[in-house]
């Protein structure tokens, strides 16, 4: 990824070739604005001077030509008719512009509803070794917060910087046509204050910029963290430790936008005093001449409209590049982090068939975490077949949960296979084609804040969900009387942010049956009953012999007593096998799974 490229060419590269189409077809509609509003200015002089003196009509050829060619009856009506001309500009002019507006701010909003959504896609399309690493506030941050900022703060001030640097080139040509000497005083007093205030705090605003980028990171992180923590905080009466360190970096937060929104307003008074206070210097000294007042109005009228125009086009350019640079930060995440999205997003939600009838091998699988200085897997070969229920049991720290997420898919090994039937599923196509055998119930389940058939039937459509397959995995997971005597609302029933409403047992309960509602091939458990008791424990895994006697079952125990009719048990320690057996064989032969039993 090329770092050095400058802030349009990034939000270029951002772009599909779409939204670049529709970009560049906006720019007609921009320079027509541009010219229309010069339009207006060009034409108020002749106006002006035509109203202080009428006998300019009698003087100037092309006017006495379209006054006796339309058979005006009189000057009054002339003038009239000059003057509903110019209002009929000046109205298809901000009519133009309006429609010009609607379309730039359309486009740009939008964006922030695509990049959004990419940028999304992008941490989803990553491996789930990268999530290991990176804080969920942060790229939650990233997109609702930083897109927002890249589309406000940069594209659409750049789009608005476009066609406000179309007007500022056009008024000044007409003018350097009408009055040259007056086009070089405004472009040296008003071009040289905006040009010098940018030039002295464009290093600043870029420094606070980056400063706001993480500020808001941290004021993401706290309150998540607080929401989150919320049942320890109210306990040990620590709400207060939350608030001020959220109030830390939310203020700092607020701070930097603030001068960032102060910066770019506040000149725009300065030079408004500027330009009229020039008004008023201009008549002083033209009268001081001895200059008739009708003479001076349509120089008054130029300089007066000329600054309408240009002030507020200037003040656009210098409030978009401040805020190009203020930015760039944000701009810079969404350039890293979109890097490569559009290739990848090819393969989102696809997979390549793949067979489950024999088993899965993994083949001298090593794993290192990419922090750590020694391997937590090493030399792992072992062999699953379709329909084995196997149990991996050890002490803490043994590999268990790091070789699970390597047998489905969730990490890749550092060294070694994973083949299923004798295919490698090493490349991302066949791993998602594997993972549709899979079904997985980790010891903390994630739960919707929706209803109790939702979260069993997780990622179906509404109208897609099977209730009796629902009801048949409830039953097995041993959640469906309570579901049926205990909740109001039965199936209906919503169950409150994060199962909030449910006991541990309960959740882990639901997150069993919405593993059986995808009917797996490898249904994993990772201690995924541990906060069951022992009857209800019991009962599920003779439900589960019972009604899937075709499902391989790979299970983390953390109660030996739930492995004794388990096919085989694999004892790990230190990362490595050291014993596969019955329950039985093991028990009289291994001590690892000897004192794996005194401490369970």
């Amino acid at each position: 990824m090329n770092t050095s490229r400058g802030p349009m060419a990034k939000v270029w590269s951002i772009l599909t070739t779409v939204e670049r189409r529709e970009l560049v077809l906006l720019s007609p509609a921009v320079i027509a604005m541009a010219l229309l509003e010069t339009a207006g200015v060009a034409s108020i002089v002749p106006f002006l001077g035509l109203l202080s003196d009428p006998a300019i009509i009698d003087n100037q050829p092309l006017l006495l030509s379209v006054y006796n060619g339309l058979g005006f009856a009189s000057r009054q009506s002339f003038f009239f008719a000059v003057g509903s001309a110019m209002l009929a500009l000046v109205t298809v002019s901000n009519v133009v512009s309006a429609l010009t507006t609607w379309s730039l701010l359309r486009f740009s909003w939008m964006k922030n509803h695509t990049l959004a959504t990419r940028l999304l896609g992008a941490y989803l399309l990553q491996p789930y070794a990268f999530f290991l690493d990176k804080n969920s506030a942060d790229l939650g941050k990233n997109i609702l917060s930083e897109v927002q900022a890249v589309v406000s703060g940069v594209i659409v001030q750049g789009v608005s910087l476009l066609a406000r640097f179309a007007v500022i080139v056009f008024v000044l040509a007409a003018l350097v046509v009408l009055d040259p000497l007056m086009a070089l005083g405004v472009v040296v007093v008003f071009g040289g204050v905006y040009g010098g205030l940018f030039i002295s705090i464009r290093r600043r605003v870029a420094a606070a910029g980056k400063q706001r980028l993480a500020l808001n990171q941290a004021r993401f992180k706290v309150a998540q963290e607080a929401l989150s923590g919320v049942k320890e905080l109210k306990l040990y009466g620590l709400e207060k430790v939350a608030l001020d360190q959220f109030a830390v970096s939310s203020r700092g937060f607020a701070e930097k936008q603030a001068a960032n929104a102060v910066v770019s307003a506040i000149p725009r008074y300065g030079l408004e005093t500027i330009a009229f206070g020039g008004v008023l210097l201009i008549v002083l000294y033209l009268l001081r001449r001895g200059e008739r007042l009708e003479s001076v109005l349509p120089v008054l009228g130029l300089y007066a409209f000329a600054a309408y125009r240009l002030l507020p086009a200037l003040q656009t350019v210098f409030a978009g590049m401040t805020s190009l640079r203020f930015n760039l930060s944000s701009l810079d995440v969404l350039y890293r982090d979109l890097s490569g999205y559009e290739a990848s997003s090819q393969h989102l939600g696809a997979s390549s068939e793949i067979a489950f009838a024999r088993g899965v091998h993994l083949d001298n699988v090593g794993f290192q975490y990419g922090a750590s200085d020694k391997p937590t897997l090493a030399n792992i070969d072992l062999r699953i077949a379709a329909g084995e229920w196997v149990a991996f049991v050890g002490p803490t720290g043994a590999g268990k949960s790091t070789l699970v997420d390597i047998l489905i898919g969730l990490l890749a090994p550092s060294s070694g296979r994973v083949n299923v039937d004798d295919v490698d599923v090493s490349e991302p196509l066949l791993r998602a084609g594997w993972q549709r055998h899979v079904a997985y119930v980790p010891q903390s389940i994630f739960l919707l804040d929706d209803t109790i058939a939702k979260n069993i039937a997780f990622g179906i459509p509404d109208e897609a969900v099977d209730m009796q397959r629902v009801r048949e995995a409830a039953a097995i997971a041993q959640i469906d009387a309570f579901i049926a005597a205990e909740l109001p609302q039965a199936y209906e029933t919503r169950i409150g942010e994060r199962g909030v409403r449910l006991s541990g047992g309960q959740r882990q309960r639901i997150g069993i049956a919405r593993a059986l509602y995808r009917g797996p091939a490898l249904l994993v458990l990772d201690e995924a009953t541990s906060a069951l008791d022992n009857a209800t424990e019991a009962a599920f895994f003779t439900a589960l012999h019972a009604s899937h006697d075709q499902c391989a079952v790979v299970s983390i125990a953390h109660r030996l007593s739930t492995t004794r009719d388990f096919d085989r048990i694999v004892v790990l320690n230190a990362g490595r096998i050291v014993d596969a057996g019955t329950f039985v064989e093991l028990s009289a032969r291994s001590p690892h799974f000897r004192t794996t039993r005194d401490v369970a």
